[in-house]
């Protein structure tokens, strides 16, 4: 035990220099983005995608489905491994999966083969992207973490913008292929630096175990949740498939929570949702994420289906959500350090209701500088601080070998939100029933008012359930460095 105590300190006087903590952020927030990246840029490679590899209409949506499902259900299993087995280890085992599966998206020559690597993709994020956010925790106490927690808020807002510019781009001037290729150097440079910076884990504890069955349940019950919600707009909300596989998800979520409650060791301290930053922020990311991902897919559906902009012209077009978003997150990072996480959420939340309704009001004759750009500059900020203030509230109370759960239970909150958020919304847009989305204006108005109603009911909800200001940030001056393990 004197000799883990001693490795914890050593690791953490390498990493105290201000200078190399920078460097640790940066490549961190790097491998985020490329998590990211893979998501939104597949979206606008998609006809190209489809009619290279001969894929079906009503088969393509399983080119985003087999990386969000895989990636979405085993996010919790990924933070309790970062937790037991260490977070470099499993940091770098995560992107050595998502890299070998970018090649092999990239040499795909069918639908059967695309979909499996895409799945491998998930799997290596789901490894990735909690081992990474808490190394993050691990290398940033006190104050310092919310500083570090707005770049990474930044990346999850403004990433998937660039996302639909970096896919727009390479689609149009190269290939759809190269959307994946890209990963290759990056992944390689992202390991090397990470050998270099990231602290040396211990020897596993061999008392510690990685909860099999509480990992099991937990798996194949988000895992049908996610299937259920994003294949709703297509199979419809009253069908036998997603009534029926929503409810064995939050059947098998109850008996997880049950499991988790008797186990000694678990997967998920259940117990910890009852704090109501923890539990409060949980809620708030999954309409924070609902609200994101809605308005990327409503005004990428609009740009495209009533504008009749192209791949690369979407991409621009997003450009200056990006940079909204991403200012927004880097705002809320010293805001919440003044005045805690309950008024800035519900603030951002506000701008967000603000931002849907102004897009809400563009039509069939309208155009990108009138009606779609002013709510993109009201909305970003909104949701670039929503983003920030959700990952504060829920992993300033981290505290010893915790890390990696609470960084699981952030992300997972904002996957199965966005899975949320993308079905109700499309369902709304195509005018309900199990249709193909519309792109028309009255229904895309209705699905953004539909999101200014999510985003105006969170921010009355954050008032009510996140902790004040006096009983937050005395918790926020002193949040531990967790274990590096």
């Amino acid at each position: 035990m004197h000799r883990l105590h001693t490795h914890r300190r050593q690791a953490a006087e390498a990493a105290a220099s201000p200078g190399s903590r920078r460097a640790l952020l940066v490549l961190l927030c790097v491998a985020q983005l490329m998590v990211i990246l893979d998501i939104s840029a597949v979206n606008v490679a998609l006809p190209d995608l489809a009619r290279d590899l001969r894929i079906s209409g009503a088969d393509i949506g399983w080119t985003i489905t087999s990386y969000s499902l895989v990636f979405g259900s085993l996010l919790l299993f990924g933070g309790r491994a970062a937790d037991v087995l260490g977070r470099r280890r499993v940091f770098l085992a995560g992107l050595a999966v998502f890299t070998a599966s970018s090649l092999a998206s990239a040499l795909a020559g069918g639908a059967g083969t695309l979909f499996a690597a895409r799945a491998g993709q998930g799997l290596g994020a789901a490894l990735l992207s909690p081992a990474a956010l808490s190394i993050i925790m691990a290398a940033f106490p006190g104050p310092d973490r919310a500083k570090a927690l707005g770049a990474w808020g930044a990346v999850g807002g403004a990433g998937a913008a660039f996302g639909v510019l970096l896919g727009g781009a390479l689609t149009e001037l190269a290939d759809w292929r190269a959307i994946f290729l890209v990963n290759l150097p990056v992944g390689v440079g992202l390991a090397a630096g990470a050998v270099r910076s990231v602290p040396a884990d211990p020897a596993p504890e061999r008392r510690r175990d990685l909860d099999a069955r509480g990992a099991v349940i937990a798996t194949a019950s988000v895992a049908a949740l996610v299937y259920a919600l994003s294949q709703a707009s297509v199979a419809g909300w009253a069908s036998a498939q997603t009534l029926g596989l929503a409810a064995a998800g939050l059947a098998g979520l109850a008996g997880f929570a049950a499991l988790e409650l008797r186990t000694a060791d678990p997967l998920l301290r259940v117990g910890r949702l009852a704090d109501r930053a923890i539990g409060g922020g949980f809620a708030m990311m999954l309409a924070g994420a609902a609200v994101l991902f809605g308005a990327f897919l409503l005004c990428s559906l609009y740009l495209q289906g009533v504008l009749g902009a192209g791949a690369l012209e979407t991409g621009l077009a997003f450009l200056p959500f990006a940079v909204a978003t991403g200012a927004g997150a880097h705002a809320g990072s010293a805001l919440v350090t003044r005045v805690g996480v309950r008024l800035p959420l519900a603030g951002g939340f506000a701008l967000a209701a603000a931002g849907m309704l102004l897009l809400s009001s563009a039509g069939a004759g309208g155009g990108y500088v009138a009606d779609v750009l002013p709510g993109m500059l009201v909305a970003g900020p909104g949701l670039g601080l929503v983003l920030v203030s959700v990952a504060v509230a829920v992993l300033t109370g981290a505290g010893e070998e915790e890390g990696g759960m609470l960084s699981a239970l952030n992300t997972t909150g904002h996957e199965v939100g966005g899975a949320l958020g993308i079905a109700v919304l499309t369902t709304i847009a195509a005018g309900a029933g199990p249709a193909a989305v519309s792109a028309s204006p009255g229904g895309l108005g209705d699905a953004f008012v539909a999101a200014a109603v999510i985003a105006g009911g969170a921010a009355v909800l954050a008032l009510a359930i996140l902790p004040p200001a006096r009983t937050f940030l005395p918790r926020l001056r002193v949040a531990p460095r967790v274990a590096i393990h």
